[in-house]
């Protein structure tokens, strides 16, 4: 056996683990029950944070020059069956119209707030210090932290509760449905959902507390006051713009519970807008979602010759054939790698399904592979050299003077 079969071989050992833990977590992620399904827990008490009928809710919102979305993202949030809530905004320096709309927001409806603000402190990013200072300032049992670019759905906030205490959680996340309109967008975006879908072991996330196991999406994450200030907060991990891995680590660190739900019909958000925009907001934290340049490699590795080599040689072999030069050894290569090929076609046609996302994505997996890859090399680049940027701000705080 020569040594291009030997790693076809390994690379359909690797497209068969890929999809059949792909099929294992979209029946883990389930969509969350309405809160009529899951039932009172009663001796609990009426103000106890698990209860899904009426904690109070504050949903923080960070908004740096947002006067395109701040609006609308406030307004599907106060539309809410979940009537027990408030809204808080961090205005964080922005130089468009965002104060202005922020404060008509604040004139219409008693539910939302300006936090109040300050300057960005040294070894703090823009985003968990906004976040940070919102939850010091939030009411609720319950706090959301969500993003500007994101559209709540009238039953999100009572199904997220009713989740939370279904799975007994301290903390629930989702992964909104991802709206894209480029190509670029359409390459990159799904790759979150293939990478976690892939690689997460969501039973083991399910049936323990292992932090290793966690995983959470910083568009919408929903945690108790009491885990998230044993957990320290978005303290606990202040100079990082990752906020989706980082805070369900630190809840579990703390004892707490955390899991996901599926809120694809619940939450939407379109992150980017075209190449410049996706290529900057992956490139600032895709290697920090990863951890370590051990696991980039691997994933590498594994992503080269799992998902990119079976397609060009399948391409080769079809080439030979069509030209009469076809080997046998070429012929099996061909077969293997054809049936990487289906494997890698059916797993991304079953996450294109289940989240709405389109035909690109699979008929362009390769590509999609290949950009993903490029970006967290780059955002390796950039994190070793301190070049990460969010919403136009470089890297952290630095002290005055």
């Amino acid at each position: 056996m020569n040594i291009l079969a030997i790693i076809l071989c390994v690379s359909f050992a690797f497209a068969v683990l890929a999809l059949v833990l792909t099929v294992v977590n979209c029946i883990i992620y389930a969509r969350p029950p309405a809160p009529s399904e899951t039932g009172s827990p009663g001796s609990l008490g009426p103000l106890n944070p698990l209860d899904p009928l009426d904690p109070l809710i504050t949903v923080c919102i960070p908004a740096r020059n947002e006067e395109e979305n701040i609006a609308a993202c406030v307004r599907s949030v106060l539309a809410n069956g979940h009537s027990n809530l408030e809204v808080l905004v961090y205005d964080d320096q922005s130089s468009d119209r965002t104060p202005h709309i922020l404060r008509d927001l604040i004139a219409a409806d008693a539910r939302v707030r300006a936090a109040s603000t300050v300057s960005l402190p040294a070894g703090w990013n823009g985003k968990q210090h906004a976040c940070w200072r919102m939850a010091q300032q939030a009411r609720g049992q319950w706090m959301i932290f969500t993003d500007a670019d994101v559209r709540f759905e009238p039953e999100c906030i009572g199904r997220a509760l009713a989740s939370a205490w279904q799975r007994k959680a301290q903390l629930v996340s989702t992964f909104p449905r991802q709206i894209t309109g480029s190509l670029a967008e359409d390459l990159a975006v799904p790759m979150i959902f293939f990478v976690l879908f892939s690689y997460l072991p969501m039973p083991m996330m399910r049936s323990g507390n292992s932090p290793t196991a966690s995983a959470g999406c910083g568009q919408f994450l929903m945690v108790t006051r009491e885990a998230y200030d044993k957990s320290g907060g978005h303290s606990a991990f202040k100079d990082s713009m990752h906020d989706g891995v980082k805070m369900p680590r630190e809840v579990r660190k703390a004892g707490f519970h955390t899991d996901l739900f599926d809120g694809t019909d619940l939450v939407s958000v379109r992150m980017y807008r075209g190449l410049a925009q996706t290529w900057r907001g992956f490139t600032k934290n895709a290697f920090e979602g990863i951890g370590s340049l051990g696991l980039l490699l691997f994933f590498t590795v594994v992503h080269l010759i799992a998902h990119v080599l079976p397609w060009i040689v399948a391409f080769m072999a079809g080439a030979k054939w069509f030209s009469g030069s076809l080997t046998s050894d070429w012929r099996a290569a061909g077969v293997v790698a054809g049936a990487c090929v289906a494997l890698n076609l059916l797993q991304r046609s079953i996450l294109a399904v289940r989240f709405r996302q389109g035909i690109v994505p699979v008929i362009l997996h390769p590509i999609g592979v290949l950009f993903m890859t490029v970006i967290q090399w780059y955002s390796l680049y950039l994190a070793k050299t301190n070049r990460r940027a969010w919403r136009g701000r470089v890297g952290v705080g630095v002290a005055a003077g």
